[in-house]
């Protein structure tokens, strides 16, 4: 464009050679950036992005982003037009359900700039005509790994280039792991981009490593911190189970391939993921205990989370629920609990749990083990190691920086502290706060010397959270009962199905090393506790203690004067009454700043926060890359990062085995581009013949002639099945696609064939509030071959769950009655409109292929007549400005029908002013029992049904 290229070139922001080296390629050509994570992608795209908005008179669509990553981009494209003051540019808008009008939406395109838009949006737009993508520059797509074939992404760039072939098409991934799940993965995304060319750009790249590893770099103190024998203890026990749980999957699913399936996989954040998508297909045949060890491996998983990250006291409540949820009340089979649970493994767990809180003296050694606890009970809080190491690398910092005070550069004397999860900085945060607290009077009197107590204070202690958090727990088992029946409710309901499905299978048994029920020898004479006792059916019991002595252990955990006077977490207090005594302003050295990981909002945080000192809590690859950035990009500021990880651990092994999987997935798309065919994107142009042949139009009734005719197929669909695949597969089959606001159906094929489309969990939820039923009577009422279209998800079993539960049928008394599963639920409604046809699809692919049979010998349909139908008679099709959300949610209403649903909308500003008419109001709009169903739904009483 000659108004761009008048303008002075653009200045960067990007410090190092090989994001400028991205940069400059991107500008030149269409290419898609494979980028390792941390290494600053959203900067080069910020880069990008301004250089396009600086020279004006042009409009770029951003698809894919998030919301924080438009926070993110809007926030950096301020900053460079605050630096380079450049007239033309607009900054970043952004297009989501907040912005839903026709009208905003139309006047953003039309004054160009830098535009995200949601994907959803986007293909309605472009399919209405409201946007043309001819008057578009370049369409950018971010998170290229989820463009796959059935995405709205994939839509939107063929539409796009069928339309517009000089526009420049860019595309952006910092994840290559998920691409080397599928065969050729790199030339599918090439072919659903409509790229031709991929650029790969790995940690270990030649370009990447010299900009990182020049002569100023991060000093980097890496510390293994040992764990404690009881925590060994509980993770070689849950690797115990997690093994047995695996090779139990193995034997009862040969037939599938589980070569992943190991111990080490395990270990990885999507292994639950890989076993669900291995077992979907076939998840209608297998066992309930198969089903019931694949959530198991996400329990088991999670506790090994916990024990490194929660504390003493929190991760013995939660296995305590654990234990709860998955253990069913007496006089059931032992075919109703989980199998880990019978192993020795499992009671280890629970026990060495308990020992690490509290623990109490057997007044029988030879006593049968008992599941309530002895009368003397003696806290021992066990601290998680990371926590003293913690206090000593700041007892380092600050003594270095008083010892040997540096020369003062542009960084702050900040201390930043990551951690994983905001859980983890609220306990950090705590420990921090409550560390120096001055220990117990009784310490002196049991004989510690007074130099041992102020040295104990000066290294720091977790007494005093722990003995509150001990506190806490002790009340809370005071109503452990009644949370103990709840969790096994919930659990037992989400399992009934299954269960009820699998009664005739045989119940596969994990193998353990003793009898189930046999009672364990208790290893030393000095143990500081007693093993969990077994239920009759051989699992581990749920314990209880005696009122009596949770008291006598509260009076012993009472606060003390120096507890009493702690205030409690900052983000606790109440700052209503606080006066100008409560705030205090500290400098730069004194403040510790702990925060979570954050993905690419991390590059900001240490821009801001410009840290010194930097104390990796947890381990993290991709952060140590954006310390590593950081550092090389500012080569003024000094950084001294220090990396904790638990020796020996499953922290450990995670983030070795997610550094290699990065770089095996690299290996992999650098192996298959070298091997890559030429894909060409570029639509040519097609031989007359077969465009003849591709548009003689054999839907003419009788079928006695055929017409040539240009037209492709129509396809009138509604703007929110945009949600699912099925548009843009029958798009792929070159349909044309109409979208519009549909009162009646979702898809319209032919004047006289409407189809409303259910999946499994749309069609479960449209029972349960009868609204199937009103949508199955409007379409017979308009359209004479109305389809209820029944779509599967593609790979996973096709068949309802539970498949042969049938038994409720013959309890059948009543269209009403409760005890209905869902097949019986769909013969009544077959009773009830014996004209309904129903359609079964495995898939949106099969759909497509259904809907391509259906309209052969059918003429098109009318657009404006679909919109038409299900409005009232003064009501106008074209005035649909009203967001969809809300008519969503006013349509699940009771008394509220799809035809005085239009009279609602054009009459009532929102929804909030119907849940305050009364009846009286609502009379006039919707009669007179409607009205009396809208009022009852929003005014009635939880406990009395007779208020109207």
């Amino acid at each position: 464009m000659p108004a761009a290229q008048s303008q002075p070139p653009v200045k960067l922001s990007l410090p190092l050679q090989f994001q400028q080296e991205i940069y400059h390629l991107l500008r030149a050509e269409d290419v898609l950036v494979v980028l390792a994570r941390g290494l600053g992608l959203l900067k080069i795209l910020t880069n990008l992005l301004h250089s396009y908005d600086a020279a004006g008179n042009s409009l770029v669509i951003i698809v894919g982003a998030e919301d924080r990553e438009n926070e993110w981009i809007g926030e950096a494209l301020a900053e460079h037009y605050a630096i380079s003051r450049s007239p033309l540019a607009k900054g970043l808008r952004v297009i989501n359900t907040d912005k839903a009008t026709v009208a905003a939406r139309e006047k953003i395109y039309s004054e160009g700039g830098i535009v995200s838009v949601t994907s959803r949006i986007l293909i309605v737009d472009i399919l209405s005509k409201l946007l043309d993508p001819e008057t578009v520059t370049g369409l950018i797509v971010l998170h290229a790994e989820r463009v796959i074939a059935t995405s709205n992404e994939a839509f939107i760039v063929r539409t796009f280039r069928q339309h517009n072939k000089i526009g420049f098409l860019k595309a952006f991934c910092d994840s290559p792991e998920p691409l080397t799940s599928s065969y050729a993965p790199l030339s599918s995304m090439m072919r659903n981009l409509f790229l031709r060319k991929p650029s790969l750009w790995p940690r270990f790249h030649v370009s990447i490593a010299q900009s990182l590893e020049g002569k100023k770099t991060a000093d980097v103190i890496e510390l293994e911190v040992p764990m404690t024998e009881a925590m060994q203890t509980i993770q070689t026990a849950v690797m115990e189970c997690v093994e047995a749980s695996i090779g139990e999957l193995k034997k009862a699913n040969t037939g599938l391939e589980m070569d992943d399936w190991t111990l080490d996989s395990a270990l990885h954040q999507n292994f639950d993921a890989i076993v669900r998508r291995q077992l979907d297909p076939v998840w209608h045949r297998i066992s309930y205990r198969t089903k019931q060890i694949a959530n198991d491996l996400t329990v088991l998983r999670s506790i090994l989370h916990s024990l490194l990250s929660y504390d003493c006291v929190s991760l013995l409540k939660y296995l305590d629920t654990v234990l709860a949820s998955h253990s069913p009340p007496p006089g059931s089979t032992r075919q109703n609990q989980s199998p880990w649970l019978f192993l020795d493994a499992a009671a280890q767990i629970f026990q060495t749990a308990k020992d690490r809180v509290y623990s109490g003296k057997a007044e029988d050694a030879g006593a049968l083990p008992s599941s309530k606890l002895p009368d003397s009970l003696t806290p021992n809080l066990e601290e998680q190691p990371k926590w003293a190491v913690l206090a000593e690398i700041l007892q380092e910092i600050e003594v270095d920086s008083y010892l040997n005070p540096r020369l003062k550069d542009d960084s702050s004397d900040t201390v930043l502290v990551m951690c994983n999860d905001q859980r983890t900085c609220s306990q950090i945060r705590e420990y921090l706060q409550t560390m120096h607290v001055k220990p117990l009077a009784q310490d002196v009197a049991d004989g510690q010397a007074p130099h041992e107590i102020e040295a104990e204070e000066d290294r720091g202690s977790a007494e005093f959270m722990l003995r509150r958090k001990l506190r806490e727990y002790l009340g809370w088992r005071k109503t452990f009962a009644q949370v103990s029946a709840s969790l096994f409710e919930e659990n037992q309901k989400s399992l009934n199905d299954i269960k009820n499905n699998n009664n005739n299978g045989v119940t596969s048994r994990l193998n353990s090393k003793g009898p189930a029920n046999k009672r364990r020898r208790v290893r030393g004479g000095g143990s500081s506790g007693l093993n969990p006792s077994r239920t009759a059916t051989g699992a581990v019991a749920v314990h209880e203690d005696r009122a009596a002595q949770v008291a006598g252990l509260l009076a012993e955990l009472r606060p003390t004067e120096a507890e009493s006077q702690q205030k409690e977490e900052v983000v606790m207090d109440d700052l209503q009454d606080a006066g100008e005594s409560y705030f205090e302003l500290y400098t730069p050295e004194d403040q510790i700043v702990v925060h979570p990981y954050d993905g690419d909002s991390d590059d900001l945080l240490l821009e801001e926060i410009r840290p010194k000192y930097i104390i990796m809590y947890s381990p993290s690859p991709d952060f140590i890359r954006r310390v590593e950035v950081y550092r090389s990009s500012h080569t003024d500021r000094s950084v001294r990062a220090y990396f904790m990880y638990y020796g020996g651990s499953v922290e450990e092994q995670r983030y070795l085995s997610a550094v290699r999987r990065e770089k095996d997935a690299f290996t992999k798309l650098i192996r298959e581009r070298g091997s890559m065919a030429v894909t060409l994107t570029e639509t040519g142009t097609v031989d007359p013949q077969e465009a003849f042949l591709r548009t003689v139009n054999t839907r003419i009734a009788g079928g006695g002639r055929l017409a040539a005719t240009a037209a492709p197929p129509t396809v009138v669909v509604d703007v929110r099945e945009f949600r699912s695949a099925l548009p843009g597969l029958l798009h792929g089959r070159s349909m044309q696609i109409v979208p519009c606001q549909l009162t009646v159906g979702d898809y319209v094929l032919s004047p006289t064939i409407c189809v409303e489309r259910k999946s499994v969990r749309d069609l479960i939820a449209s029972f349960k509030n009868g609204r199937l039923f009103n949508q199955a009577e409007t379409m017979l009422q308009h359209y004479k071959y109305p389809f209820l279209l029944i779509e599967f998800d593609h790979n996973k079993s096709f068949t309802l769950d539970p498949f042969a539960d049938l038994t409720s049928l013959s309890t059948l008394k009543a269209p009403d009655s409760d005890n209905k599963d869902l097949q019986s639920k769909l013969v009544l409604l077959t009773l009830a409109f014996p004209r309904l046809k129903i359609i079964w699809s495995s898939s949106p692919f099969q759909t497509a292929e259904i809907f391509e049979e259906l309209k052969k010998q059918q003429e098109e349909p009318d657009p404006m007549r679909a919109v038409s139908i299900g409005l009232a008679d003064d009501e106008d099709p074209e005035d649909k400005t009203f967001n969809t959300g809300p008519q969503d949610l006013l349509r699940t209403i009771p008394g509220v029908t799809n035809k005085n649903a239009s009279r609602l909308f054009l009459e009532v500003k929102n929804i909030l002013e119907i849940a305050n008419m009364s009846l009286e109001e609502l009379d006039p709009l919707v009669g007179k029992e409607a009205g009396r169903q809208i009022v009852r739904f929003f005014t009635r009483s939880v406990f009395d049904d007779d208020e109207y």
